[in-house]
Formats: C-alpha cells, structure tokens, sequence
C-alpha cells in the first residue's frame, strides 16, 4: 500500500460513509412523516419507536442502498480527481491503469465483505425488529389484512420427510399448541404406521414437541401393533416458528436459518419457493454487484470529460436505474414462472460483468 493507494482509498470510503449517512437521515425524516399515525397509535413513545423501529429499519434501509450509494460514491469523488487532472497527472507519472485501479479493487473487495457479512446474519437480526413493528402497528391496521386473516384456515397439513406426512388442527401460533394432531408414515404405497394425538405442544425446556393421548398403529403385514400412550415427546425436524405463515419470513431468518426452512418447505411442498430461493441467493450476488459497480464507477469517471461530474453523475444514474430494471425483471420472471431462482439473482451481475469489460477495454489509458 503506497500514499496513492490510501489517498484514493481515504476519498472513496470518506465519501461512501457521507452519502449513505446523510441519506439514512433523509430516509429516516421521510418515513417519520409517513408513520407518525401507528407511531401515536402504538403508544411506545419515542424511545421505544427507536428501539421497536428504527432499530431495525437503519440496517435494513442501508443495506438495500449500500451498492447503489458505493457506485455515487465512486462516481462523485472520481469524477472530482479526473475534472482536477489528479488521475491524467497519476498516470502520465508512469503508473499503468491497472496500478491506478488497485485501491479501488481492495474498496470494492473491503465494502462488499462488509455487506456480504450483513446480508447473512445483521439484516436479518434488524429486520426481526423492523417486521415484527409493522406486523403489530401497521399490518394489523390493514382492512385487507384483516380480511385474508379472517379466510385463512387453522389446520395444517404438510411433509415431514420424503416418507412421513402429517396434519394439525386447529394449530394457534402464539400459544404453539392445537390438536388432534396425527402422523402417517409411508413405505410405496401403504401407511406402515399412524400415530394420533389429542394435542401437540411446543415444550421449550426440552426442545421437542409435546404429545398428549397417543395412539400409535404399526402394519406389519396383516397384522396390526397398537400402543397407547398418556405423554409422548418428539424430536421433528420442524419447529414452531415453521409453523408460522409469516410474510416476512425470508428476510429475517439468518442465510443458515434460511437454508434450513428452504430444505423443510420443499419436503412440504409448499408453493411460492422460489421467492424464498432468490432472497437465498441474492445475499451471495448482491455483495459482488459492489465489487462490481466500484470497477464501473472507477472506469467511467475516470475520464476527464466537457461537463464535469454532471455528465459522470447522470452516465451513473443510468446505469444504475438499467441495473434496479435488470434486477427486478429477473426476479418477477423467478417468482411468477420458470427462471432458476440463481440465475434470476446473478442475471443483472452476469449482464455488467460484460458492460465493464467493454468499458474497460474502451478506457483511455
């Protein structure tokens, strides 16, 4: 690292941190000005609006501009240094164009670790606290919220495993407990054993479900083994919060987590996966669209052009509004029909990955 590497890398990080500060503020302001109604309704006061809230809505709303607001950063203080001559001055001194990018490669690697780190288990943690908030205050205040909670049903019916299928009824999420409860086990064609239960309870302490008044049937054959049971506990591979039908669900399990309830609701056979998928691997692709977006900013504003930073600031501006289109093209395409969840999230990278080699090669250097 030598004096040019930090007096870029000082100029990058100084601006990035600027831009997404004072943006967070704007968007902070804006969304006061939009909530102030379920803030009075929810009667928290303002400290607990901060630690209810806002706790979770300042992680969540960087993180959704981070590359956005990396790829300004490097536009704005780039194109500063070219209107100035600082970058013609770097490189008529002998440094080679590839030299000159080094910071802002190590930037671009630093920012996204950062945001890579975030996306698995920070913003998921914020967005506990964000979602939560607006499920209570402000989804429950919704006429059509209320009206597709009224026509929801309580009975759930759903896979256990390649082999074993199972129903509750009459299941209640907060106190994770219904009933009857009954569970089928299959072998080809034919149940090899079903076992019910009055009611299924969630036991904490133990960390396995709770079985009241059990009946369990094995088939061996034409013969029949039946055993019953006051109390039963088991171990099943879902747990309460699976039971859930939560909106939001994707955004705030941690990328384990998240795996992990993938797994579960494809032995389900929930429909809708493919949403959950492309949270999944948006995480991954994300971060490289700030590595990538930093190469971009670097090559386009490096070039002193009539015009100045506007010119750079508008070039930028478009580019990033044909990335957001991208994006949002290829998720619908993933989540309403056929596109592979991974393609869907790396189509916009795989896309600019050829816009910056051309721009790149197009460079004066």
């Amino acid at each position: 690292m030598k004096k040019i590497d930090w007096y870029i890398l000082k100029k990058f990080f100084s601006t990035f941190f600027f831009s997404i500060f004072l943006f967070t503020i704007i968007a902070v302001v804006i969304d006061i000005s939009e909530k102030t109604d379920d803030f009075v309704k929810s009667k928290l006061g303002f400290t607990g609006v901060i630690t209810n809230y806002y706790f979770g809505f300042v992680p969540h709303i960087i993180g959704l501009l981070f590359p956005l607001f990396v790829f300004i950063a490097v536009i704005f203080f780039t194109s500063k240094m070219a209107t100035r001559s600082e970058i013609i001055a770097i490189l008529a001194s002998g440094t080679s164009f590839n030299r000159w990018l080094r910071p802002y490669f190590i930037g671009g690697i630093f920012l996204a670790s950062i945001l890579w780190f975030a996306n698995q288990y920070v913003i998921p943690k914020a967005n506990i606290i964000r979602t939560g908030f607006e499920a209570k205050y402000i989804d429950a205040n919704s006429s059509y919220e209320a009206l597709t909670r009224g026509m929801r049903g309580r009975d759930l019916y759903f896979k256990i495993d390649s082999f074993t299928y199972a129903g509750i009824i009459s299941y209640d999420t907060a106190t994770k407990q219904g009933g009857p409860f009954f569970m089928n086990k299959m072998k080809g064609n034919q149940v090899v054993e079903n076992i019910r239960a009055e009611n299924i309870t969630w036991d904490p302490p133990k960390n396995q479900w709770h079985l009241n008044g059990v009946i369990d049937r094995k088939l061996i054959g034409l013969k029949e083994q039946l055993t019953m049971e006051t109390d039963r506990y088991y171990k099943f591979s879902f747990m309460p919060f699976d039971l859930k039908r939560d909106n939001y669900a994707q955004s705030k399990l941690t990328t384990p987590e998240l795996k992990r309830y993938i797994r579960l609701e494809e032995l389900r056979g929930s429909e809708g996966l493919n949403t959950l998928k492309v949270e999944r691997y948006k995480r991954d692709a994300t971060p490289f669209t700030v590595f990538l977006l930093t190469i971009i900013g670097a090559v386009v504003a490096g070039r002193k052009v009539r015009g100045g930073s506007g010119m750079h600031l508008a070039l930028g501006f478009m580019t990033a509004s044909v990335f957001i289109i991208t994006d949002k093209f290829s998720t619908i395409f993933s989540t309403k029909g056929d596109l592979p969840p991974m393609l869907a999230a790396w189509i916009p990278n795989i896309v600019f990955c050829f816009i910056a080699y051309y721009i790149y090669k197009k460079a004066p250097k």
